[in-house]
């Protein structure tokens, strides 16, 4: 076994670093799980004569989004990430020996930290910016999971991060535990499952409530934030049941998949808006405000109007 780990080391250091950022490995090796997951999926359906769902121009889309935005992770880990959350966690009050206990610890944190990340992705638009990508996309299957940003790995979401980090888990711990999030997410991304037991649609976060999260239904936008868990929102008063069927996609759809419009749009829109003439601190305010706060005395800013790719 030591022999073939031996072996093993040179091809994974050259795709991943001798310090590698744990989050991508954890979702690499997880790759032909989610493929093989997909592909149930879609038989299912289309056994069920749902087999629509699957839009073959947007399943093409978040598959090169995903992987685009799996390359840029590695890469910008590398130059920058990595030394980031590691001067984060200089600043550690602890140093917590990672044991399966202290990891079931982290993992619980980790998604408590989701939620705020999760939360503010919707509700600061900087980090909207990069999220609006994964709600971009106008059906629901696991695919749409893949559907993430460029930029994510630019935006500094890692500070999202940081209490986990300055109580005193390393680094790469933190990392992984976040990939284990997101890894379990994949699977709530899909219409081939109705509801759970109630007993586990109350804890965890399922389908149902995660279609809920992707719908631009007025009753569901900004809904149901949680990763692994859905009892953040019920707690902080954002969880919305799923009743009336989803519409899913953002209010201001781009009609496009060029996956660089895609990723760039809404960059764009909000630099726009920031730089159109008025106050320095009302046109910073779009950088930090609601995606949709509105300039008093604006009239043209972004959001005011239907979205042109």
């Amino acid at each position: 076994m030591e022999q073939l780990i031996d072996q093993a080391m040179p091809t994974f250091n050259l795709l991943f670093g001798p310090n590698p950022d744990w989050k991508q490995v954890f979702l690499t090796l997880l790759t032909p799980i989610f493929l093989g997951a997909t592909l149930v999926e879609y038989l299912y359906l289309k056994k069920e004569g749902k087999s629509f769902f699957f839009k073959k121009n947007e399943v093409i889309t978040n598959m090169l989004l995903g992987g685009s935005y799996q390359a840029m992770e590695l890469v910008w880990f590398a130059l920058f990430v990595s030394a980031f959350m590691e001067w984060i966690y200089s600043f550690r009050i602890a140093t917590i020996e990672v044991t399966p206990l202290s990891f079931a610890g982290l993992l619980f944190g980790i998604e408590f930290c989701y939620y705020w990340f999760h939360r503010g992705s919707h509700r600061v638009r900087w980090f909207w910016c990069a999220h609006v990508v994964h709600h971009s996309g106008e059906n629901m299957t696991t695919t749409t999971a893949m559907r993430q940003s460029l930029f994510y790995a630019v935006n500094l979401h890692q500070i999202f991060w940081a209490p986990m980090l300055i109580i005193g888990f390393p680094v790469w711990a933190v990392l992984l535990a976040y990939g284990i999030n997101l890894g379990y997410q994949y699977f709530v991304h899909t219409q081939a499952v109705n509801k759970f037991p109630k007993w586990f649609e109350y804890i965890f976060n399922t389908p149902s409530h995660h279609r809920v999260h992707h719908g631009r239904n007025a009753e569901y936008i900004d809904k149901n934030y949680g990763g692994v868990l859905i009892i953040w929102d019920r707690i902080f008063g954002t969880f919305e049941p799923e009743v009336a069927p989803v519409d899913y996609g953002i209010v201001r759809q781009p009609r496009t998949n060029n996956i660089w419009t895609l990723n760039t749009h809404e960059w764009r829109d909000m630099f726009s808006d920031a730089l159109k003439p008025g106050p320095v601190w009302q046109r910073i305010k779009h950088i930090w405000a609601p995606p949709e706060w509105v300039r008093p005395g604006l009239s043209d800013q972004s959001n005011l109007r239907d979205k042109t790719i």
